[in-house]
């Protein structure tokens, strides 16, 4: 019985972890309306972002976290545009077969670049706090804390700005959309941006805690579009 209170920390700090990039994948998937499997290399690719900023280049993980973000959003992006926008035309389930082939592609880059190897983020060392029968480390409270500001951030963006107000538009109803004067491309393009950028943040945050490897977003994949469809998708 001990356990179950650990367990349960444990349980709602990885949902909040896992929420982000379904999220992203979530947002996808609504306005271009096909699942993109890619979210698996952008994981990884966001997971390795970070660890070139935070290990390479000594920035803290919230800085880290931010390019995570841009490099993954911005190679989601450029990737849609050249490989999967025009197979948009011919079926979602053509361009959900193109991203499992970009997905491969894109992790064959990575582990070119970095090898195959275990790699690790550089964390300070320091001990768990403990509250009764739950240990919670110091790390896992800043994953928590950047997670939800992510979480808020992304709802007060779609609830309050033009942009997020026009996803919001063309997920809804893309010809009503086209008609009031949103740009559908334009708006594709900011959605595999953010979406994709929020699926590199959540590749690092979920990497923070263990080590990160080519396969990083793959080992994540089943529990991200699980999370997507039991929050909605």
């Amino acid at each position: 019985m001990d356990l179950i209170p650990q367990l349960l920390v444990n349980g709602i700090i990885t949902g909040a972890l896992l929420a982000i990039p379904a999220i992203g994948f979530t947002a996808i998937f609504a306005v271009l309306r096909f699942p993109n499997f890619a979210v698996a290399s952008h994981a990884t690719i966001g997971a390795f972002a970070g660890y070139v900023a935070n290990v390479w280049l000594g920035l803290p993980a919230a800085p880290a976290l931010a390019a995570a973000f841009a490099v993954a959003g911005l190679v989601g992006m450029i990737t849609d545009e050249l490989a999967l926008k025009p197979l948009r035309p011919h079926g979602a389930l053509t361009a959900a077969i193109a991203s499992i082939a970009l997905t491969i592609v894109l992790e064959n880059i990575v582990r070119f670049a970095f090898g195959n190897d275990l790699r690790g983020y550089d964390l300070p060392l320091v001990r768990d706090w403990r509250f009764s029968v739950v240990r919670i480390g110091p790390q896992q409270i800043e994953n928590l804390a950047l997670a939800v500001a992510i979480m808020v951030a992304v709802f007060a963006a779609l609830r309050f700005t033009r942009i997020g107000k026009a996803m919001r538009a063309v997920a809804d109803n893309p010809g009503l959309a086209e008609l009031k004067g949103i740009d559908p491309a334009m708006v594709a393009r900011v959605t595999c941006f953010v979406g994709m950028g929020l699926v590199g943040a959540g590749g690092m945050l979920l990497g923070l805690g263990t080590s990160i490897d080519p396969l990083t977003g793959f080992r994540f994949i089943l529990p991200i579009f699980a999370a997507a469809v039991v929050g909605g998708l």
